[in-house]
């Protein structure tokens, strides 16, 4: 039986949800679907989503019930929803806020309270539960837990099925008086948009308990820095921020001033040259993770616990690094906020970002966005290049690993870069790549300065300075400019090798150019024909699909940029 055969949505018994992106109302089910659904696969003409535990608690958290996300598959189904999918829809959302924990008359000591005996039954008979969590006697259908383990539990049960909706209060922190500007340093006025409004109100609340915690998913480009200096206005208290790397730090400092009330004597840099702890505190993901072997602790670890922190900002969430987790469960009673352009995460730890800095609270449909003329439209486009015969004989005996390598370092990608830098020569150019001989010869052919890892950072700000002024039009960077770099008169990326079809690593480089003007951006991927860069270039290909962008396939001659009528696959 047909709900209606125009309809874009084939919802399927094993959960999985196909789009059909020639439907009229396609459009409008991708941006329906992002709140509780995750992209698995993006060919051309059916793209398949799945339904997922910790997808419906994500979608809990923010507020969707059971009812809401069967109306919008109601709705939106080209078939009717199948029964056992729309029971399993209800019984998983229902496991969030079946265990809720909630503070005791002892500052040290919380309740993890159940709903049922059977739940109780179930965490009792738990050998790994049974280290943090004592049965209370005095009370039925509840825990006793250390505060120090509030983390640790809501990750280990997360793992049980069960995730904790925690309602224990979080400390206040260290007061600190800031707001924002109206007009930034420069004269610009400066306007918070709508949505940078509301994602902060998501995540402060009304400052009572369940709230004040959570990760926000904005596009890159989108301001998500000035959403967490709304956050900061909203709280007023001392602030620690991790970021990626030196230049993000720089970044952030710059941007703090320029927007709010602080003064540089209020805030601090935290990182390999400078150790400073202020008021509000910046520091890098590196320096955290630093120590003299893996025998040792992590010794800067203590600046959590240097001064009484109010609010914990974990820029490029995706990225926060996995020994970070371990302190971040032992902080739980610190106010924190997750920043990132995608909750996906390389090694599967998308469920300790959800129990330990928090679930998702807000967001945004890229494509959203860019009609609304917040972040730049953009077109995203693949050239394939040959190798010579002597190459192939060598990526023909190569080891998996080294025929990637090989694939990304193939010299005839050099001719195809030169010929978009002439296409585009009045533009903001990037090209990004992962290999430094490969990034060396391009900086060389195209007369553009590099940054790598190597580069000092006075030089690396320098450059970013002269790129941003238009004093050079063409950049050429590593993986370094991946993260949390704000080069907004960027128009054009031409990425020439990457980390093994990273769906991270393509949201970050494609944010690099998505800064609103007033012309169209360009995203350009250059992979070796007929080599394991072509797999690694469908998966990142899976992201562009999930945001909406259209994504051409075109092959390169070696001559000449090819015309639409060449575009193999779109």
């Amino acid at each position: 039986m047909l709900n209606n055969p125009s309809n874009p949505l084939i919802i399927q018994g094993d959960r999985s949800i196909l789009l059909d992106v020639h439907t009229p109302r396609a459009e409008e089910a991708r941006n329906a679907l992002i709140p509780f659904a995750e992209l698995e696969k993006s060919p051309e003409h059916l793209h398949t989503y799945r339904v997922t535990p910790l997808s419906l608690w994500n979608a809990a958290s923010a507020g969707f019930s059971p009812l809401r996300i069967a109306e919008v598959l109601d709705d939106l189904a080209r078939f009717p929803l199948p029964q056992p999918v729309r029971t399993w829809i209800v019984e998983t959302m229902s496991r969030f806020g079946r265990l809720t924990m909630i503070p005791s008359e002892d500052p040290d000591v919380l309740y993890l309270v159940t709903a049922t005996e059977m739940i109780f039954r179930e965490i009792a008979a738990s050998r790994q539960m049974s280290k943090y969590l004592v049965p209370e006697p005095s009370i039925p259908l509840r825990f006793r837990l250390s505060v120090i383990n509030r983390g640790t539990i809501k990750q280990e049960l997360l793992r049980l099925g069960w995730p904790v909706k925690d309602e224990a209060p979080l400390k206040e922190g260290e007061p600190l008086s800031l707001s924002l500007r109206s007009a930034c340093v420069s004269g610009k006025p400066l306007v918070i948009r709508d949505y940078q409004k509301n994602a902060a109100r998501a995540l402060v609340g009304d400052k009572g308990p369940g709230t004040g915690f959570g990760t926000i998913v904005l596009p890159c480009g989108s301001g998500k820095t000035v959403v967490g200096m709304e956050v900061m206005t909203l709280l007023q208290t001392s602030t620690l921020i991790l970021t990626t790397n030196i230049a993000a730090v720089h970044q952030w400092r710059d941007e703090l001033l320029d927007k709010t009330s602080l003064t540089r004597e209020e805030i601090g840099e935290y990182s390999g040259d400078l150790k400073e702890i202020r008021p509000v505190t910046i520091a890098t993901y590196q320096i955290l993770t630093w120590r003299p072997n893996k025998e040792e602790d992590f010794p800067h670890f203590r600046i959590f616990r240097s001064r009484a922190w109010g609010l914990i900002i974990y820029d490029e969430v995706h990225l926060l690094p996995a020994p970070v987790f371990r302190v971040t469960a032992e902080i739980q009673t610190v106010r924190r906020v997750g920043l990132t352009a995608t909750l996906v995460r390389e090694d599967g730890c998308e469920g300790d970002v959800f129990s330990l800095v928090g679930p998702k609270r807000y967001d945004v449909p890229w494509k959203e966005l860019e009609g609304q003329g917040w972040i730049a439209t953009a077109s995203c486009t693949e050239f394939r290049v040959d190798m010579d015969s002597e190459r192939e004989l060598s990526y023909a005996v190569a080891g998996q690993r080294e025929k990637y390598r090989i694939a990304s370092e193939n010299p005839a990608k050099i001719p195809a870069v030169i010929a978009l830098l002439e296409k585009h020569r009045e533009d903001s150019i990037l090209i990004i790549g992962q290999y430094i001989k490969q990034l060396e010869t391009i900086a060389r052919a195209t007369g553009a300065p590099l940054i790598t890892g190597k580069t000092p950072n006075t030089e690396r700000d320098r450059i970013y300075g002269d790129f941003r002024s238009g004093k050079i039009k063409t950049l050429v960077v590593s993986k370094v400019a991946n993260f949390a770099i704000d080069l907004p008169d960027a128009s054009v990326a031409i990425q020439i090798s990457g980390t093994f079809g990273s769906r991270q690593e393509e949201a970050q480089r494609l944010g690099r150019i998505l800064r609103p003007k007033e012309k169209d951006s360009h995203f350009y991927t250059i992979v070796t024909s007929r080599t394991v860069e072509e797999d690694f270039a469908a998966n990142r290909q899976k992201f562009l699909a999930e945001q909406g962008y259209e994504y051409s396939i075109q092959r390169w001659d070696g001559k000449s940029l090819p015309a639409p009528e060449d575009e193999i696959c779109g």
